[in-house]
Parts: C-alpha cells; sequence; structure tokens
C-alpha cells in the first residue's frame, strides 16, 4: 500500500471534515447523527458557559440544538452512558467483549490492572452484595448500596475510601453494572442487562478493529500508536492507510475516505474538550496551535482565561474566546478575544457571528 504524502493544510481539513466542523451546519443533521459520526460525547461538570457535551452539539448543530434533545436521547437510552462518556447505545456490543475478559491478563498490560484485579477480588462480598441490592431495587444512587467492603480503596485523590464508588466504576468494566441514567449530576446504577442493548456481542479483537477504524473516520488522521488511555485512546492502530505529513516527524493513519475531497471552511467555537482539540499532542502537530485549559491555574497566571475556547476559521484555529455565561447577572461576558494571527475584517465578522449564536442558544445577551 502506497504511503499518502499530505500538506499541512491537507491534514487539518481532513481532521476539521471528519469532526463535522466544515461547511456549515446541516439543517438535516441531527444529534444521534452528530454523536454517531464522533462516536462519542464527553461528559464533564464545568459550565461555565455550557456542559461540554451540549458545546460539542451545539459547535455542530448552532441553535437548532436544545439540550432537551440529550435529555430526551439519554432517557430513551439512545445514548448511553460508559466511564462519564456517552456513547450510541448500538455501539455497546463493541465493548461487551472486552468486559466480560475484564478479568483476564492481557500481554504486556501494565501492572496497576493487576493491582485494580485484586482489589475487585479482595472485596468480592461487597460486589456480591450491590448487585443483590440492585437487582432487588435498582436503579439506585450508590450512596443507597451498601459498603461491605474488607479492604478500603486507597488513593491520594479524592477517591479515597470512596469504596462503593470505586467498586461501581471496577464492576462497570467489568460489565455488571451500568449507569442507568441521572438524578441531576448523580448517577443511577442498574444493572447492565437491564440497561445495554441486547445486541449480539461481537468478538473481542473483531470489536476492537471496528472501533480502531469508527475512531479514525471520527479523527480523519490520527497516530497508529499513542500513550495508554484510561478511557478513549486518541490511536488507531492499522485502521486506514498510511500517511506522513510534510514537515512533521513520524507516520499516520488517515482515513482515505476523506482524501482529495474539496473543502469548505467555516468559523466555530469549540469547547476545550472537543475532540479536535482534545490531543494537544496532535494539536500541535496539524495545527500548530497552542493551547491548554487554564481553569486550575490561579487567576493571575492564564493567558487566555478560566474556559477558553479555542476558535476554528477555516482550516485553521486562529485564537481563544475568554467568555462566561453569568446567569446571575442574566448576560453572556466576553472578557476578550485573544487572536493568535491578525484576524482580518472577514474572520472577525464571522467570529462575532458565532458569539452571537452562541449567545442566542445560551439566551443570554452579550456583554462585551
Amino acid at each position: 500500500m502506497s504511503v499518502h504524502q499530505l500538506s499541512p493544510a491537507d491534514a487539518r481539513r481532513i481532521a476539521v471534515r471528519a469532526q463535522l466542523l466544515d461547511g456549515g451546519q446541516q439543517d438535516d443533521t441531527d444529534l444521534l447523527a452528530v454523536v454517531r459520526q464522533l462516536t462519542l460525547l464527553q461528559l464533564d461538570p464545568t459550565a461555565a458557559i455550557a456542559p461540554n457535551a451540549d458545546l460539542v452539539a451545539w459547535s455542530r448543530l448552532g441553535c437548532a440544538y436544545s439540550t432537551a434533545d440529550l435529555a430526551a436521547a439519554r432517557d430513551k437510552r439512545e445514548l448511553i452512558e460508559l466511564d462519564a462518556i456517552l456513547r450510541p447505545a448500538p455501539d455497546f456490543a463493541l465493548y461487551r467483549a472486552g468486559m466480560a475478559a475484564w478479568d483476564q491478563l492481557g500481554p504486556g498490560e501494565p501492572a496497576w490492572r493487576e493491582v485494580l484485579r485484586g482489589w475487585v477480588r479482595a472485596n468480592d462480598g461487597c460486589r456480591r452484595d450491590i448487585l443483590d441490592r440492585l437487582a432487588a431495587a435498582g436503579p439506585l444512587p450508590s450512596r443507597d448500596l451498601p459498603d461491605t467492603c474488607v479492604q478500603p480503596w486507597r488513593s491520594t485523590g479524592w477517591t479515597n475510601n470512596r469504596n462503593v464508588t470505586k467498586l461501581l466504576d471496577l464492576m462497570c468494566a467489568r460489565g455488571e453494572v451500568a449507569v442507568a441514567g441521572r438524578r441531576g449530576k448523580e448517577r443511577l446504577w442498574d444493572l447492565a442487562g437491564r440497561v445495554y442493548p441486547g445486541d449480539p456481542v461481537v468478538p473481542a479483537e473483531q470489536a476492537r478493529c471496528i472501533r480502531d477504524q469508527r475512531r479514525l473516520h471520527a479523527l480523519g488522521i490520527a497516530r497508529a500508536t499513542g500513550p495508554d488511555c484510561m478511557v478513549e485512546p486518541w490511536d488507531v492502530d492499522a485502521a486506514g492507510e498510511p500517511a506522513v505529513l510534510d514537515g512533521v516527524r513520524g507516520s499516520w493513519r488517515v482515513d482515505p475516505a476523506y482524501l482529495g475531497q474539496p473543502f469548505t471552511g467555516r468559523a466555530a467555537l469549540l469547547s476545550p474538550f472537543d475532540r479536535l482539540v482534545h490531543d494537544r499532542k496532535r494539536l500541535t502537530d496539524i495545527f500548530e496551535f497552542d493551547y491548554y485549559l487554564e481553569m486550575y491555574k490561579p487567576a493571575a497566571s492564564r493567558r487566555w482565561g478560566y474556559f477558553a475556547l479555542p476558535i476554528l476559521y477555516g482550516d485553521q484555529l486562529v485564537g481563544k474566546l475568554d467568555a462566561a455565561a453569568d446567569r446571575k447577572a442574566g448576560q453572556f461576558r466576553v472578557h476578550a478575544v485573544h487572536q493568535d494571527v491578525p484576524f482580518t475584517k472577514p474572520m472577525t465578522a464571522a467570529v462575532n457571528d458565532q458569539i452571537d449564536e452562541l449567545a442566542r442558544w445560551l439566551d443570554l445577551p452579550v456583554k462585551r
């Protein structure tokens, strides 16, 4: 197979198109179609402007998107939560074989995975108590489930001694329980068989290849290998076809469906967790964009703002929007528009239009 030689512009346009950020919103595209293409919507409680899942949907659908659409899709279990990520319900057939094999040590696995297995085995009695309680009365929040762990969970972080919370997460990884919904921000748990569709389970190796192919179709271009990720990988193994980028070291994989396609760009405001920008190494390699989320930094040390939104214009990331939805004051406050490159008049007009549209969607007047 020949290796595709791509320019940086080629790579950027492939990535933008794959993420449904080219050419304006499509009137005939709905939320489920967007999530099927992206493969996921990441949940995050930060809502300086709006929660991540809603911002990602708005960036693709504009004011045609309503948060009620997401709530309805979750209530109908068209989208199901796994590891704080919403995925299309049919996709769970691609994960269940791996869940069933969770107790099996795979080749080259990091040592911490066996530590997790050992902790679950040590607390098998509590695991069974939770299953019995859910079978009798689920869905239930974690606070209504028994903590009969004999070995507490030790952590230097916020999960320390939160035995039931940690055990539920690992039981979810094992395919025994699942998030059945939410009451506010609180997860409701139930037996996985009551939540996941009854579609035939795809064998583990075949499922991994399909997930790699779908991930590449969502990203457009990605590395074959990458660092181990707890939730959603950034690499795609042998999916797609090999490619190299002019001026960028190393090899890539590209989805050939995007090669040679015409490109029409637009302006878009992106969540800091958007998949176009989430892989910061790929972001630097392809877009040469300097960005990181600053909400964990002291205010005086921030360059762009607490929850600055990357600004896309055409096939380039051109700046950051420092803004916040001030519900108490009833305003969408625009603190600054940071320009990585000098904005032309058309760029300024397009970005301002996006700011105004975001404010309309939030139902807040703009305060500049």
